[in-house]
């Protein structure tokens, strides 16, 4: 064998050991994104509906972007547990959002606009994550910013919004999360 046949075998292994990689990284993600998140076609309007003809509470959105770390931990640490996901769909339409994003989408209101767009001027999201969950009407009803301590902490925030305790006056997601732990 030549000298510049091995180079060219030694290269083609490199670039197919590097997708292998890129492969086995990048599949735990893509299996949080196909369980967790509903199939949609960026219309927030129709996700409405949609929730309300299968008797959901709501839609949630999570605003995230490619490069976020937090926004990696959720996918990969709590939105993969089969139990989340379950508990989740019951409830909600779940959208992700990239704040980033120039993909065309259409507001709670049927308005046309961008991710970005819809991100930043409508919600001001600016660092994510940001998880927001609105009612049947597509009012907001509660927005953590961040990612959750844990898979047990998001479980109690999806409890707080569908036990109606976000309504309750002077209640707040830190007051609930109090309320769950005391004696």
């Amino acid at each position: 064998m030549s000298l510049m046949s091995s180079v060219v075998l030694m290269q083609r292994r490199r670039v197919g050991a590097f997708f292998m990689s890129l492969m086995l990284v990048s599949a735990p993600l893509m299996a949080a994104d196909s369980v967790f998140f509903d199939e949609n076609f960026g219309n927030l309007k129709d996700e409405l509906s949609t929730a309300k003809k299968e008797g959901k509470q709501g839609v949630i959105l999570f605003f995230e972007m490619d490069e976020c770390p937090f926004c990696h931990k959720m996918k990969t640490t709590v939105f993969n547990q089969p139990d989340i996901a379950s508990y989740f769909h019951k409830h909600f339409r779940i959208v992700s959002i990239d704040i980033n994003g120039d993909v065309d989408m259409v507001n709670f209101k049927g308005q046309a606009t961008t991710q970005k767009k819809f991100s930043f001027e409508e919600y001001r999201v600016r660092a994510t994550p940001v998880i927001a969950f609105f009612d049947l009407e597509g009012n907001l009803s509660t927005k953590f910013t961040g990612p959750t301590r844990d898979a047990k902490e998001f479980m109690q925030l999806g409890e707080f919004v569908v036990s109606g305790a976000y309504k309750q006056p002077g209640m707040n997601f830190t007051v609930f999360k109090k309320a769950q732990t005391a004696p």
